[in-house]
């Protein structure tokens, strides 16, 4: 979360040319329900079922970005599936600076961070990303910067 994975995926599809999808609104658009609504009803194993059934069907569209949620790479075969079909990337970012990004713009949007503030804020995403770190670290690509500067990597990096 905060990463910048939509911002960038966005600005990336632009340069490129190519179509954008964000996973998470393609399965809102399916199921007719926000993903809290379908974590709510159908618990996170159905969740991620259903993101694997997305995440096989968008993967295979051409000249596409696709910005999974955090946690996609870390079910299945998900993360191995992703790095057959195309060039993944880790937007790497410290804790802290996860941290600053969510408390600034979007805490308040989502669910599992609405309560938490400060310190507590910072040990949630310590932890989420201690546990999910193993699988991002997985992609092609791991990059740090500005999104215009990531942007430009990607770009010289598949020319």
């Amino acid at each position: 979360m905060g990463s910048g994975k939509t911002t960038i995926g966005k600005l990336l599809s632009e340069k490129l040319g190519y179509s954008f999808v964000d996973m998470d609104a393609h399965i809102e658009e399916k199921q007719f329900k926000s993903v809290s609504q379908i974590f709510a009803e159908k618990g996170e194993n159905e969740f991620r079922i259903l993101e694997k059934q997305c995440l096989q069907e968008v993967g295979l569209f051409e000249n596409v970005i696709i910005s999974t949620g955090g946690g996609a790479p870390c079910f299945f075969d998900n993360m191995e599936f992703m790095n057959s079909q195309g060039l993944t990337v880790y937007l790497k970012l410290t804790p802290e600076e996860l941290k600053e990004r969510l408390e600034s713009s979007h805490a308040n949007k989502r669910p599992l961070l609405a309560e938490r503030k400060g310190n507590e804020l910072l040990q949630f995403i310590s932890e989420g990303l201690a546990k999910r770190e193993p699988f991002y670290l997985k992609a092609a690509l791991h990059l740090n910067g500005t999104e215009e500067e990531t942007v430009s990597k990607i770009c010289d990096f598949t020319s």
